[in-house]
């Protein structure tokens, strides 16, 4: 049993998979690579001058890999639900079990709807500022719950804030995940 699931492999779901793995909770993204910015070209994400998308989700993988994230590459996610203590994800593979599940699979809300989250009259998915819905420790990112401001880098920070959140509710109390310079040595 892994402590979260993140079904979605684009910068929401690594995102939120960087922050939790990076602080010891077991993490698993499921990702197949429809992540729409094989498409595009950063020029405004923050600390970038200019990269592929595919160049940059080559290095994000990499560097969530690096934090121990097991990334099942390929591995299309058929159903989440909710198994009272828990959540279970069923894949074309098998069944993996965990306490929190972050959904980031962009505009495609089914997931979410079948889970039984809340949507607003705009039709997307009702999260709180922490990105959870209205099903206790289900979180939902980028696109799925924007009616259509869609952009890499909000979406990256929705997936840190479902993070930060999840990581508050292990440590039972405000979590900042706060590095300083000798934190790198």
């Amino acid at each position: 049993m892994a402590d979260v699931l993140v079904v979605g492999g684009g910068p929401a779901g690594l995102s939120a998979a960087l922050f939790t793995a990076k602080n010891d909770l077991e993490t698993i993204v499921f990702d197949t690579d429809e992540t729409w910015m094989h498409k595009a070209h950063l020029f405004n994400y923050l600390g970038i001058d200019s990269m592929d998308g595919s160049e940059f989700m080559d290095v994000s993988r990499e560097q969530v890999e690096s934090f121990g994230v097991q990334r099942n590459q390929g591995e299309e996610v058929t159903a989440v639900e909710d198994a009272g203590d828990g959540f279970t994800v069923t894949t074309d593979v098998g069944e993996y079990n965990a306490d929190y599940v972050v959904l980031a699979t962009g505009a495609d809300r089914s997931l979410a709807e079948e889970l039984g989250c809340a949507t607003t009259e705009e039709g997307i998915v009702d999260v709180s500022v922490n990105m959870e819905t209205s099903v206790e420790d289900a979180y939902a990112t980028g696109a799925m719950v924007r009616a259509e401001e869609w952009q890499a880098v909000i979406a990256a920070g929705d997936g840190a804030a479902a993070a930060l959140n999840i990581l508050s509710k292990e440590k039972g109390e405000h979590y900042h995940d706060f590095d300083v310079p000798a934190d790198a040595e």
